[in-house]
């Protein structure tokens, strides 16, 4: 794994259907990320947060609420992710809400693409994140991530990066989801998605979900993890404005980041979706740097 760290704040609730997630960066930094990451060997540069235009806070707009500033924001978030990947460094970006995925992705996939890699993509949320314009109920640009980066979304969004699609819906692996729209069911389901939800890890197992998930990975594969705060259970994560209860417990949640660290293949991090103003002293983001730290090699066990 790579020991060189970008941290690349995304402060936006741009794609959100609540105010708030724009604070996640400044509280995951708060919840000392740096010094937690620097603690392991790990040479970490902050490079500060993006700008973008501010959340205008108005209706949707033939389906989509936003879509010029979401534009603008995962273009930014693109070039800024693809830099990082050409020196030879492993972004974290450090969101921000879940639209931000759009241009973080692309920019991975756009990095593979140039090195010849094959690409991993781990989705961990509570939800699927497949919707369209058509499917949704709400608008929220943070609801059709995975489905822009498959090339089902409107041009301005498809395109960043420079290959449409930037993803195969084959190379994605969603953990612990629990909320999806019917119609966004049905579409997730003709994609043939690899979906393991929370049923799935209620009969099987985090660990059969996990060895499933990053499964077939060799030298040449970089995994990219895209981890929603949301993924947790609100017991353990009330700082997010999309709570699902039913979610992975801490101690799941812990193995799937040590079984995701034990692979050594983690070439870029997401950390989205966590909302300051709904949480309880930071511990939202206390337990997601926890997590994280877990994802770079804290094991809870000696092992030789």
């Amino acid at each position: 794994m790579n020991h060189k760290i970008s941290l690349i704040g995304a402060p936006t609730d741009i794609g959100a259907g609540s105010r708030g997630a724009s604070m996640g960066p400044e509280a995951l930094r708060v919840a000392n990320i740096t010094s937690v990451l620097q603690s392991h060997g790990l040479e970490v540069l902050d490079k500060g947060n993006l700008s973008g235009p501010s959340n205008p806070w108005q209706p949707p707009v033939n389906g989509y609420r936003h879509l010029p500033e979401v534009t603008a924001w995962n273009r930014s978030l693109h070039d800024a992710v693809y830099t990082e990947l050409q020196d030879g460094r492993m972004p974290i970006v450090l969101g921000g809400d879940h639209c931000l995925g759009i241009g973080s992705i692309s920019a991975v996939a756009r990095h593979c693409r140039d090195t010849g890699k094959k690409l991993r993509v781990l989705w961990l949320d509570a939800h699927a994140d497949f919707n369209t314009n058509t499917l949704t109920p709400s608008g929220n640009i943070h609801g059709m991530p995975v489905a822009c980066l498959c090339g089902f979304g409107p041009q301005e969004l498809i395109e960043i990066g420079g290959h449409v699609p930037a993803i195969s819906p084959k190379w994605v692996r969603q953990i612990g989801i629990r909320s999806v729209d019917e119609g966004e069911k049905r579409f997730v389901h003709e994609q043939n998605i690899e979906v393991f939800d929370m049923r799935y890890i209620d009969e099987m197992g985090m660990r059969s979900a996990m060895e499933l998930a990053l499964a077939l990975m060799d030298s040449n594969t970089h995994l990219h993890v895209s981890f929603d705060v949301d993924f947790l259970d609100p017991d353990i994560a009330p700082g997010v404005g999309t709570t699902v209860r039913g979610g992975p417990t801490y101690r799941e949640a812990q193995l799937c980041m040590e079984m995701i660290a034990d692979t050594g293949r983690m070439g870029s991090l997401d950390v989205f979706e966590l909302n300051p103003a709904l949480d309880e002293r930071n511990r939202t983001a206390e337990v997601a740097v926890d997590l994280i730290e877990s994802l770079f090699g804290k094991s809870t066990l000696m092992r030789k």
